[in-house]
């Protein structure tokens, strides 16, 4: 039986929310000490829906000479009050590497990494796979948002994921490379995964677009917890573009 593809946490230790000055830095409260602390923050998300004043979050201390905050964020608490969502980005990229290693998904199965951060151009894609002659650029994209049991993608308008999607779709029609787009749902409670259309209409119609057009398109999710994240289930894809699920008003502005 295969062991589970994961990555552990570390200790880790909890805090309350209490505002987020920039993107990449929040202030909290150390629970166990009452001590006022920045942590850094790695995922550059809105997390509107994730990082409410009071939300219970989880603090791995990362100092080290020339950093400026010695703590990093590493999970929150959803607000069901039980779903944990991994916040570290870059996660996604270290559990899909794994994932590849380990053959699990059936798609890129017949692919080997052959090196990780592969430049081409002015861009820089996560993994370079080849089989044989043939050669495959794969981006991995690190999602957070979900409502009722489906998850999406982006929660802020990315210009630079949507540039991303159509170079991947231009390498896809020039013939030389087979190109792939990876989302990690880095959360638990998610069946299905759409494009998020209401937060980032060109985006969505990047992506349907390179769909269609033959660049594969692919979304796992992820099991989390306070000892680590492990790989968890593939998602149905759903490109329609209907909205409600009762947040949306948080991206009005």
């Amino acid at each position: 039986m295969q062991e589970p593809i994961s990555v552990e946490f570390g200790n880790l230790v909890e805090a309350t929310f209490l505002e987020r000055p920039n993107r990449f830095i929040v202030l909290c409260r150390i629970n166990h000490s009452g001590e006022k602390a920045e942590a850094h923050l790695a995922d550059p998300g809105r997390l509107k829906e994730l990082l409410l004043p009071g939300a219970q979050i989880y603090l791995r201390y990362a100092f080290r000479p020339g950093r400026k905050t010695k703590w990093s964020v590493m999970l929150v608490l959803a607000p069901d009050g039980v779903t944990l969502v991994s916040l570290q980005a870059t996660m996604a990229n270290r559990l899909a590497g794994r994932a590849l290693a380990a053959k699990v998904i059936p798609e890129l199965a017949d692919w080997k990494v052959i090196r990780a951060e592969y430049t081409l151009g002015s861009s820089r894609w996560d993994f370079y796979l080849k089989d044989g002659d043939r050669q495959l650029l794969l981006e991995v994209k690190s999602c957070t948002l979900v409502a009722e049991g489906i998850a999406m993608f982006p929660d802020a308008v990315t210009e630079r994921g949507r540039r991303h999607v159509q170079e991947l779709t231009r390498l896809k029609e020039a013939g030389e490379f087979e190109t792939a787009v990876l989302f990690v749902v880095q959360r638990a409670d998610s069946e299905r995964f759409r494009p998020a259309a209401h937060i980032d209409p060109a985006f969505a119609e990047a992506l349907q677009n390179a769909y269609d057009r033959g660049v594969k398109v692919m979304v796992y999710n992820a099991c989390v917890d306070l000892n680590g994240i492990r790989w968890g289930k593939r998602l149905l894809i759903d490109f329609s573009k209907e909205v409600g699920y009762g947040f949306h008003h948080l991206y009005a502005d």
